[in-house]
This record gives C-alpha cells, sequence and structure tokens, in this order.
C-alpha cells in the first residue's frame, strides 16, 4: 500500500511486484507498477515487464490528477466512475436500438480494445485492482470490461477470482431505448459504496452523458472520475490512460482537432 509519506516524493517509486505467466514460454515475467510525478499537479502510472512476450508488451501510461489525490486511490471506498473505452464514431447508433444490438450501435475499435487492454493491466500492475465491477448493457461497455479483464489477467491471473462483476440496466445509455430513465439509480450506487470487504474500490463503467448528468464532467472515453461517497460523491479527479483525448461524439469540433 502506498502511504502518506510517500506523496511528497517527486522521484519514481515501485508498486508491488506481480507475477504474470508467459503465455510463450514456462518462466514466469516479474511486472512491477511504477509511479511518479510529473507535475506539481500530475502524476502517472506505468508498468516494468522484462522479457514480455511479443503482443503482451505494454507502452501505455496511466495519467492522474491532481498527485494530492495519490493516498486516495489505494483506498477500497472510493468509485472510479468510468466512461467506456475509445470506439468508431464513422458508425453511430441507430435509432431505437437495444443495449444488447452490437450490430446496429456503435462499438469500440480495434485500438481502443489494446487500450482498455493496457489500462487493465496497468491498474493491477499498480494496485488499483478493483474489488467490484458494475457494468452497463450496451456492447462498447461490455467490450470494454472485456478488454480490461483480460489486461488484468495478464498481469495477475487471478486478479479478478473473487470480484463481483454485475451488468446493471441502472448504467444502460441515458433516455435512449431500454436506457436509464435517470441517475437516481447510478446515484443510489455510488453513494451505498463503503468499500464492501476490503478487496478494492468499485468500477463503474456507464456513458458519457450519465456521467457528464451525474457529475457536470465532460470525459473521454476510457476515462475514470475518482469519486468519494464518504464526501458526498465528491469528484476527486480524474485516471486516464496518457493517450486519451476527446471525441468528435461529444467535443466541439476544434478542441478534437487543436488537442
Amino acid at each position: 500500500m502506498i502511504r502518506s509519506a510517500l506523496l511528497a516524493v517527486a522521484l519514481a517509486f515501485p508498486a508491488l511486484p506481480a507475477v504474470a505467466q508467459s503465455t510463450d514460454s514456462q518462466v514466469d515475467v516479474d511486472i512491477a507498477g511504477v509511479i511518479q510525478q510529473i507535475s506539481s499537479n500530475t502524476g502517472e502510472m506505468m508498468m516494468v515487464m522484462p522479457g514480455a512476450a511479443a503482443g503482451k508488451e505494454v507502452t501505455e501510461v496511466l495519467r492522474f490528477e491532481p498527485w494530492q489525490m495519490l493516498d486516495d486511490l489505494f483506498r477500497d471506498d472510493i468509485v472510479f466512475l468510468m466512461r467506456h473505452g475509445p470506439t468508431d464514431w464513422s458508425k453511430r447508433d441507430a435509432t431505437n436500438v437495444a443495449p444488447g444490438d452490437c450490430a446496429n450501435q456503435r462499438v469500440m475499435t480495434d485500438v481502443g480494445k489494446r487500450q482498455m487492454y493496457e489500462l487493465g493491466a496497468l491498474m493491477v500492475a499498480n494496485e488499483l485492482k478493483p474489488g467490484r465491477i458494475l457494468v452497463s448493457e450496451w456492447c462498447r461497455n461490455q467490450q470494454t470490461l472485456d478488454a480490461m479483464r483480460d489486461g488484468m489477467a495478464m498481469v495477475d491471473d487471478a486478479a479478478l477470482d473473487d470480484v463481483s462483476i454485475e451488468t446493471i440496466p441502472d448504467l444502460n445509455l441515458l433516455l435512449s431505448l431500454q436506457g436509464a430513465p435517470n441517475v437516481t439509480g447510478l446515484r443510489e450506487i455510488i453513494s451505498n459504496w463503503d468499500g464492501g470487504d476490503g478487496q478494492g474500490p468499485m468500477l463503474v463503467i456507464s456513458h458519457f452523458t450519465n456521467i457528464q448528468e451525474l457529475t457536470e464532467f465532460s470525459v473521454y472515453e476510457g476515462e475514470m472520475l475518482v469519486i468519494d461517497p464518504k464526501r458526498n460523491n465528491r469528484v476527486l479527479g480524474y485516471v486516464r490512460l496518457r493517450s486519451a483525448s476527446p471525441d468528435i461524439g461529444h467535443f466541439d469540433e476544434s478542441v478534437v482537432q487543436n488537442y
């Protein structure tokens, strides 16, 4: 566990190492998370994975802000409220498409799936393994979870063995067909989280519209807001891949082009 005394340290320091089985050899791969402060207000989480098999490398970096939130990230009673991963904006959801109709809705790109795989790996390597996971029924959310689970399992194949994973209609796209009529259910889910049995924070994978309605924050695809139920659901900060960027669906074109 990262202790409060480390908050003032500006140099990189390692999280506890994990061990992953290489699919291409009989040799275990030692994986270590690394956390460093990169500015007065921003930190990053990386992972060291010597001898990784081809295709298993993790090149992404997990960025969080503010740096002063670091100690809170390791609490069991916080909530990571996440938007699904990057999607193909050349295809829009069909009118009144059902949550499980993947052929007629916007789904994740292959690049997005890889990014969410690396996001999951970075979380486990840096001791941010969730203790409970709730996810929308929509295909892009389920794809996000699948990719993250693969990344988590790459670092530790038992990472999610005792983790409750549930698909919850209250997290469905706000005001859509079979969607959530409002964010009352989402708010109650977050407000009632108390850390469970101490296995880790709760991860909630929902949608831009739901998250904006609840928090008034506009989030990138794959971005997580860190929420503290003990402080009246205050948003403490964000965690996202360094490569995350605004999308053309929910941000002004000038913002997207100039990012």
